[in-house]
């Protein structure tokens, strides 16, 4: 590869480098909602200053990307450089290690973006290439890793899944009339974005308010998106979902059913037998144990140890502002509508409610785009950015 008249090669090196990790980092997006609970990684491997093998981690998490990569390079591979957005994996699972892979493919250096705080990996991988004699060199993008894998990072340490709130609303926060008619406040345009952001997620939660008043499917409607389907979630306290509910009759992918515990067999029969999956999660408790509702930490814990990393939430008013008023909000997805409907329209979210603006939850925009005629604000909470990082 030509460094270009008068620059340093040390610097041509180092550019040369980002340049194949941002590739790396670019092909594990394509893994997003498809990989868990795995995480999503890229690989590239470079021989010569030649691309001659690219992978990701494929849907349902396996084959991994370094193996598809190898795979594709084949003897090409020895003596060269892996490019690799998270540390290789060192144990056994369903797949042999792929720290092991790439000793064995021969190759002579890996450049790694993160190491992996998974505690069955966590250095090891990277020892055990430089055991075998490679030169491994680890940090760089190392931020742009960290909020790729954001969700995975938080359920490995926090057992929660990161969670996207995504709003629809008119300029003035409405998300309906006063009668309730929503469909359709945005336009076709931010609708297909809309499900493009389902099919980067694991799942998609709604409320049973909203699970009852829109009957929606909830899948990604996006030929060929979503290879894993999107696992759809109602938070349903009093079991008010019917069996007969489309996301049941029509949709694709899991239907898991959040509830209190302590409902009879009898009520909890119908459901089982339409396809869907009872998930118990407690109570919270307000004044005198008076219960609110399920408790929503409660929930999100239910929905990692499930495997789940990346969730979505779309509603409505009352699980929306649940979920704000416990910090668990990671980042917002925002379209806004080019229309009013005024004060006795529906509020995209029930009251906080807040006594000072320093409780006020903040975020920081990361993006901006205009599909149609609408305006997709996105936002990354400037609490939870330095955990788990943020695009």
């Amino acid at each position: 590869m030509s460094t270009g008249a008068g620059q340093d090669p040390g610097q041509a090196a180092e550019a040369a480098d980002e340049a194949h990790l941002r590739a790396a980092l670019a092909l594990a997006a394509r893994g997003l909602g498809n990989t868990w609970p795995n995480p999503a990684v890229g690989c590239v491997i470079v021989r010569d200053g030649a691309v001659v093998g690219r992978g990701w981690t494929a849907p349902g998490g396996r084959p991994h990307a370094e193996t598809e990569a190898l795979k594709r390079a084949g003897a090409a591979a020895r003596g060269a450089t892996a490019y690799v957005t998270l540390e290789p994996c060192c144990h056994w699972g369903r797949t042999p290690p792929c720290a092991d892979a790439l000793v064995a493919a021969g190759v002579a250096r890996v450049v790694v973006a993160m190491r992996d705080p998974d505690p069955r990996v966590d250095g090891a991988g990277l020892a055990r290439l430089r055991a075998a004699g490679i030169a491994v060199s680890v940090g760089l993008l190392e931020a742009e890793a960290r909020a790729l894998n954001a969700g995975f990072l938080k359920r490995l340490t926090r057992n929660l899944p990161l969670v996207t709130l995504k709003l629809a609303t008119t300029l003035d926060g409405r998300i309906a009339t006063r009668t309730g008619e929503s469909q359709w406040i945005t336009g076709p345009e931010a609708r297909r974005m809309a499900h493009a952001l389902r099919g980067r997620h694991d799942a998609v939660l709604v409320g049973s308010g909203t699970a009852l008043a829109d009957d929606p499917d909830l899948s990604c409607r996006i030929p060929g998106y979503a290879a894993v389907p999107t696992v759809r979630v109602v938070a349903d306290a009093r079991l008010r979902l019917p069996p007969t509910a489309r996301m049941l009759r029509e949709g694709q992918g899991p239907v898991w059913v959040a509830t209190r515990p302590g409902h009879p067999d009898a009520v909890l029969e119908p459901l089982r037998a339409a396809g869907a999956e009872i998930v118990e999660v407690p109570e919270a408790e307000g004044a005198h144990g008076v219960p609110l509702g399920l408790d929503p930490a409660a929930l999100l814990r239910a929905l990692a140890a499930r495997g789940l990393t990346r969730v979505l939430a779309e509603g409505g008013a009352a699980l929306g502002a649940g979920l704000l008023r416990a910090g668990l909000v990671d980042r917002l997805a925002w379209f806004h509508a080019p229309g009013i409907i005024g004060a006795d329209g529906r509020a995209a979210l029930d009251a906080l409610p807040l006594e000072v603006l320093s409780a006020m939850p903040r975020y920081r925009r990361t993006a901006l785009a205009l599909p149609g005629a609408d305006l997709l604000s996105e936002y990354a909470s400037e609490t939870h950015s330095s955990q788990i990082g943020a695009d």
